[in-house]
């Protein structure tokens, strides 16, 4: 006779949902490669029946896989301050195990539980510099689906599963994305302790500009980076932000180059290298035809 693993009963509370109560039941999906029984109630007697119980019960127990935040003590805080909602609870427990090392849990703790738990919780982490305009997070994607006042909510329940089945694609792939992030940084992270000029640094991949701009503008000496193009054979030079949380450059490129378009003669004759292509009129950017030549402009960037 063929063994067939028991469903995990996962409780949590009914009525609306909201992102923490969403994405942990994905964590926990995920974890028990979706052999769960998700069961939304307040009820006490059915409360005591969950394998999980999270953000309904009023009780935080890790052991016993209690992960509740509405007590009146709450559930704790990080050390950078932000309270825990049950998401994080969950989290904090199984995020190493379905990421499978800590370093890639630590970075989507970092980019998405902490700002799920930090609404949840009522905590600001942000504010709209410009009046009326605020980000778009990636949870109000599955929390418009959420029945309008105008709308029938008798099948909020199997909205809910339908999100957290899209959670669970959401959440797999950031695992993904966080896997090839390390792997960036730590090829960054080499081709600026092997180069001959650290206001210099040349890599042989076209990585994500928060990537690199993340790592090299925490580094005292980096003005330049030089890159390939992942949409042609062309490389880039890029000047290197003064912080990970600023576009201000440490060191923009010669002005006389800015805002010369592609195969400029007047540019060549301007810098003086043949290869260069154009410079994006905000003086951060130029391209060039080959490797050689990008490493020659930014050269000659840094004595201007």
């Amino acid at each position: 006779m063929p063994f067939f693993n028991k469903r995990k009963i996962c409780v949590t509370h009914n009525g609306t949902f909201h992102a923490d109560d969403l994405f942990a039941t994905a964590v926990l999906s995920i974890l028990n490669d979706g052999n769960i029984k998700i069961v939304r109630t307040r009820t006490p007697r059915i409360i005591e029946t969950g394998d999980y119980v999270y953000d309904v019960g009023g009780e935080y127990n890790a052991d016993e896989d209690l992960f509740d935040h509405h007590q009146k003590q709450g559930a704790g805080f990080r050390e950078n301050g932000i309270p825990y909602s049950s998401f994080g609870l969950v989290w904090d427990k199984y995020g190493e195990k379905i990421c499978g090392n800590r370093e890639v849990a630590n970075q989507i703790e970092q980019k998405i539980v902490c700002p799920i738990d930090a609404v949840d919780n009522g905590f600001d982490i942000s504010k709209s510099l410009i009046e009326g305009v605020k980000p778009y997070y990636a949870d109000q994607v599955f929390l418009n689906n959420i029945p309008t006042w105008k709308e029938d909510n008798i099948n909020i329940d199997k909205i809910f599963e339908e999100q957290v089945a899209k959670v669970c694609i959401l959440l797999k792939r950031e695992i993904v994305v966080a896997n090839a992030d390390i792997e960036a940084r730590n090829i960054i992270m080499d081709a600026y302790e092997n180069s001959f000029d650290r206001r210099i640094v040349v890599i042989e991949n076209d990585f994500p500009r928060y990537l690199f701009q993340g790592v090299l503008s925490t580094l005292p000496e980096p003005l330049y980076l030089v890159y390939p193009s992942s949409h042609s054979t062309t490389w880039k030079v890029e000047a290197i932000s003064k912080s990970p949380d600023t576009m201000d450059s440490r060191k923009l490129l010669p002005e006389a180059w800015w805002g010369h378009m592609d195969n400029d003669e007047r540019l060549k004759e301007i810098t003086g290298v043949p290869e260069v292509m154009f410079c994006h009129r905000a003086g951060f950017l130029v391209n060039a035809l080959s490797k050689e030549g990008a490493i020659i402009l930014a050269q000659k960037a840094l004595i201007a």
